[in-house]
């Protein structure tokens, strides 16, 4: 299926690659020598002034959860407590059981 970029956003684009073809394009005062960098460039500048642009596409290695990423090192800290926790207690569950009945003793006569 075909990306849909807003008229506004096809502009602003097409500006921008112009730049880069007269080899004004530049980014952090250095000039800009790749067409996919270039096309990023007008990408970002679109969605900054609001034009429609697609949202960014996740990378595999992105897809985790965002909490996760998000947490603190105290945070983890606790977690981590916490999950230790549960495989002590998981553990103790698991044990086999005493017996609870008396054995019976033979008295000798």
């Amino acid at each position: 299926m075909a990306r849909k970029y807003g008229k506004k956003a096809q502009r602003k684009i097409g500006r921008v690659m112009e730049e880069y073809k007269r080899g004004s394009l530049k980014t952090h005062g250095r000039r800009v020598k790749s067409r996919k960098q270039a096309v990023a460039i007008g990408i970002s500048e679109a969605r900054q002034e609001g034009d429609k642009v697609p949202a960014k596409r996740r990378s595999a290695s992105k897809k985790t959860s965002k909490k996760a990423s998000r947490k603190t090192a105290g945070a983890k800290r606790t977690a981590s407590k916490k999950t230790a926790r549960k495989t002590r207690a998981a553990g103790r569950k698991s044990a086999p059981k005493k017996s609870t009945r008396r054995k019976r003793t033979v008295k000798k006569s």
